[in-house]
């Protein structure tokens, strides 16, 4: 097996996750700084090793398999982070709908390879834009303390926390979207099969 560019890239990503869990819990007050650049240096490189793959002609059965396993592994570890960290029911909520959806529908993707219709369920827009609304959210978790810029007499604070924890509640309901949109797609094929049991 040929490692390619976005293949390394992609097992960066994964290589972050224990990184990630080792800021998080480091005794320094920089720690949620850390913890939320780590975030976003795996979220650069997961639009970085896609654009590699595009751009070059890199694209591999290996790395089409591995990015999405890394994702769903960096963000799930991320979300189980925060909530530890904020155990609130809410929070709980949105991280139980985001990690279920993400293994109801790796488990459809996987279901319609099998079948020969993978194509079928392929990435939507609405999936890209919850890509993006949910990694700013989990960033801003991550992050969690609110920043404050001295402005000619007053001082502004932005509230990192509560823009993150609205951001998450969005991108959960962006996510069940996207999964209805992913089971609207592989309905007929389901219908077919149904009936050929």
């Amino acid at each position: 097996m040929k490692l390619t560019v976005p293949t390394i890239l992609t097992l960066l990503r994964i290589l972050l996750i224990p990184v990630l869990v080792l800021v998080f819990y480091l005794p320094y007050n920089w720690t949620n700084f850390a913890a939320a650049f780590v975030f976003i240096l795996a979220s650069v490189t997961d639009w970085l090793d896609g654009w590699i793959a595009r751009a070059y002609n890199q694209s591999s059965a290996f790395g089409a398999f591995l990015d999405p396993v890394a994702d769903k592994l960096m963000v799930a570890v991320a979300l189980l982070l925060i909530v530890q960290k904020h155990p609130t029911p809410w929070m709980a909520l949105w991280a139980a709908v985001i990690v279920g959806r993400e293994i109801a529908v790796s488990a459809l993707r996987e279901w319609m390879a099998e079948l020969g219709q993978r194509a079928r369920v392929k990435v939507a827009t609405i999936g890209k834009i919850k890509t993006i609304v949910q990694m700013v959210a989990l960033t801003f978790l991550l992050y969690f303390e609110p920043l404050r810029f001295e402005l000619p007499g007053r001082t502004l604070v932005v509230p990192v926390f509560t823009i993150g924890d609205w951001m998450l509640a969005v991108a959960a309901l962006l996510t069940l979207w996207s999964g209805l949109a992913y089971l609207r797609a592989a309905w007929p094929t389901l219908r077919e099969d149904a009936r050929n049991s």
